[in-house]
């Protein structure tokens, strides 16, 4: 009989003497780690308080995560990942909103919530390194593993989203599902006993919770924990733990890949790596340069296990429907949308037709909500069926593809045009670290595409000649070459490493970074963008009655 909760996993993992978590500084065998956990939760379970039993953990990928994850588990309480890149008002919301009755932090952890208005009184902050934390977990210490009273309808997750598209929201994960994700990601993604599962990306994320930390406690592997994504540190860690399997994003893989190459970057023990957002020539540098194979997935904190990974699928599929309610829809008319036309380069010929909603008509229920934003609820369940809120397409073999987020298309002189594809295009370049594309007002009627390209310091926008990279990419139409290129060695990003393109878009070309601007027609020319040239700008949007569209 399969497992039906984490508390249940964990339990399994008492008395098991193979090396659970790994760190620079010492290890743990899966037995320390229950014995650990078992500790947090009988101190957790002390302290509850009247209320949701909401546990929020305001810390770097540090042992003390893991643990209370496992005491989340075994206590029937929910973990409320804070997101440690967020400041001020922003933070304060955040924990208020979901709750939470208790912090797991550390003192610089507790120095950012200095002063915020919480909802959490100091005196229940349990502050990891301070005195009073060592006391409380001696007085715990030897407690029997057990999870009275936990189901697979307990929740054990609130996951704020990424806010890489707006305002964060609370998605709700029982323990049931996440033992499903573990069981079922575990095989999908061949991580066995024998694997060492490195997690650069954030616990407080549903990258690493769900296809690292769930599937690696599942198969009884070895989770090898570094406090934060480094680039110049990725391959040391690899070489270190010995890892072979790990999760990313696919700024991270631009990352890794911008680093200097060396003849021995193959001497390494990975082999396979799950994550999202990496582009196809960036999967196949990484396979050739590492020796390591990046499995592309679909899925999200709301939902996942929607598409079943196919081996022998085209480059940039991300396989076929799990169940047959998964399809492409018009989400006007609810119509399933015919298969893409593709040409030579695998750009779609009928976007009009082909592009819709990634939405699933089987999975209301097994969406578990929003907490406490019924408004969000009623966006993502509508007419009975799981509205995703992604875009994308079939072929006519039947393999779907991702088309972007709903607001990636851009409307150009009245056709559609694919921020994703401008994206990716842009990645290619051996001067760009990362890159996000997205739709800018045109100052007299519908859009123009801007892009943000993130370079290494010491490069120029000069050195990119992206001019004549851009005539060189086939497959990159002449309404998709952006007008308007923001160049940055640090463009913003969420706590797991994801583009803030929201906030970039609104921004747009106002940005206090530099801005280059294609403005006539013809093989594009970019020029520099002065304060007087923005202020121009502005003012054709003025004379052609379009200032609403400026912030």
């Amino acid at each position: 009989m399969p497992h039906q909760t984490i508390a249940d996993l964990l339990l399994a993992r008492a008395g098991d003497d193979h090396p659970g978590l790994l760190t620079r500084e010492r290890s743990w065998t899966w037995d320390e780690v229950v014995k650990e956990s078992a500790a947090r939760a009988a101190w957790a379970r002390e302290l509850r308080a009247e209320g949701p039993f909401h546990i929020g953990v305001l810390l770097d990928n540090e042992p003390e995560y893991v643990f209370w994850l496992g005491a989340a588990a075994l206590a029937g309480a929910a973990v409320v990942g804070i997101n440690p890149t967020r400041r001020g008002a922003e933070l304060a919301q955040e924990v208020r909103h979901t709750d939470c009755r208790m912090i797991v932090t550390d003192k610089a952890g507790a120095a950012l919530l200095d002063g915020l208005d919480t909802g959490v009184d100091r005196d229940r902050f349990l502050v990891a390194g301070e005195p009073a934390y060592a006391t409380g977990l001696a007085a715990h210490a030897g407690r029997r593993p057990a999870a009275p009273d936990v189901t697979a309808a307990s929740r054990m997750l609130l996951l704020l989203t990424s806010g890489t598209t707006g305002t964060s929201k609370a998605a709700i994960c029982s323990q049931g599902r996440l033992a499903g994700l573990g069981a079922a990601n575990s095989a999908k993604y061949d991580i066995t006993r024998e694997d060492v599962c490195y997690c650069p990306m954030p616990l407080f994320h549903g990258n690493a919770l769900m296809a690292l930390w769930a599937p690696a406690l599942t198969a009884g592997a070895t989770i090898a924990l570094t406090r934060k994504f480094s680039a110049s540190g990725f391959l040391p860690d690899v070489r270190h733990f010995g890892a072979t399997y790990f999760t990313y994003v696919g700024k991270a893989i631009g990352y890794v890949l911008a680093r200097p190459e060396t003849g021995e970057d193959a001497d390494n023990r990975l082999t396979h790596a799950f994550g999202t957002e990496a582009s196809p020539e960036d999967a196949t540098r990484f396979l050739e340069r590492f020796g390591c194979r990046l499995i592309e997935g679909y899925g999200s904190s709301e939902g996942a296990g929607m598409l079943s990974r196919v081996s022998d699928a085209p480059a940039g599929a991300l396989g076929r429907p799990a169940r047959e309610g998964v399809r492409i829809v018009h989400p006007a008319t609810r119509e399933t949308c015919p298969p893409a036309v593709l040409d030579a380069h695998g750009r779609v010929l009928n976007p009009e037709e082909a592009v819709g909603e990634i939405v699933d008509t089987e999975g209301a229920a097994r969406f578990e909500g929003y907490y406490k934003n019924e408004a969000a609820n009623a966006e993502r369940v509508r007419h009975g069926w799981y509205w995703t809120g992604d875009l994308g397409y079939v072929d006519e073999a039947g393999y779907f593809y991702f088309a972007g987020r709903s607001g990636d298309w851009i409307r150009v002189d009245g056709e559609n045009i694919s921020a994703l594809l401008t994206e990716r295009v842009l990645r290619r370049h051996p001067g760009v670290v990362a890159a996000g594309a997205f739709g800018v007002p045109d100052p007299r009627s519908g859009d123009q595409v801007m892009a943000a390209v993130e370079v290494a310091e010491g490069t120029r926008f000069e050195d990119l000649d992206l001019p004549g990279f851009l005539e060189g990419q086939e497959d990159l139409g002449t309404k998709g070459a952006p007008r308007f290129v923001r160049v940055s060695h640090a463009l913003p990003t969420t706590g797991s490493n994801k583009l803030r393109k929201k906030e970039m878009q609104l921004e747009g070309w106002r940005t206090g970074d530099p801005v280059y601007r294609w403005a006539g027609r013809g093989r594009p020319v970019y020029t520099p963008m002065t304060d007087d040239d923005k202020a121009a700008l502005r003012g054709e949007f003025l004379a052609n009655g379009r200032g609403r569209f400026l912030p």
